[in-house]
């Protein structure tokens, strides 16, 4: 088997570097061929590149910064994967890690290695033995991580805590004093 990885200068962290050391330890069998460009929109063209040149899949791997700019891009980048992926009829996997996901640096670092390692193992199965993803059918698999699943559920929090303090605020503006005393509960935790 052949497999590409397509990377990006862009990126602070070297997802490739990662991606290959996980296909060495677990696939030594499996012939690797890096290419490295700009930026999450260069990814398309490289990896339908490699996958004309006989590679059997790819990984793309990107990281978005935290504008809202760097998330039209990474929307862009993503649909151009999917093109690319029909064209060829080969799996691209798409592995983009957004800035925005992290609270520092080190929490950064651990959610690139973490989906790049898990993401490199969906890359070479999907070629090599597609049964063994079978197994997890059904099973709420994903290639995330704990410290993502907190990240969703801080946010998750947050937009709860905010929604009800401007309901309630509402509320109170047309109030008798009794019922605002009333409407000043605990908030939802």
């Amino acid at each position: 088997m052949k497999l590409g990885i397509v990377d990006t200068m862009f990126a602070r962290v070297d997802m490739g570097k990662m991606a290959i050391d996980e296909i060495k330890k677990n696939y030594p069998d499996v012939e690797i061929i890096r290419r490295t460009v700009p930026g999450v929109k260069d990814l398309p063209v490289e990896c339908k590149n490699l996958l004309d040149e006989g590679c059997d899949s790819c990984m793309a791997l990107g990281m978005v910064g935290g504008a809202p700019v760097d998330a039209v891009c990474a929307h862009e980048g993503s649909l151009g994967i999917q093109q690319a992926k029909l064209l060829t009829g080969k799996h691209i996997i798409e592995v983009f890690v957004h800035e925005n996901e992290a609270w520092s640096g080190k929490e950064f670092f651990e959610i690139c290695d973490n989906r790049t390692r898990k993401h490199a193992h969906n890359a070479v199965l999907l070629v090599k033995n597609p049964e063994k993803l079978v197994e997890s059918a059904g099973k709420g698999v994903r290639q995330e991580n704990r410290m993502r699943e907190a990240f969703h559920l801080r946010i998750r929090r947050r937009m709860l805590h905010s929604s009800f303090q401007n309901s309630t605020r509402s509320l109170q503006k047309g109030c008798s004093s009794r019922q605002r005393k009333l409407l000043q509960m605990k908030e939802p935790k």
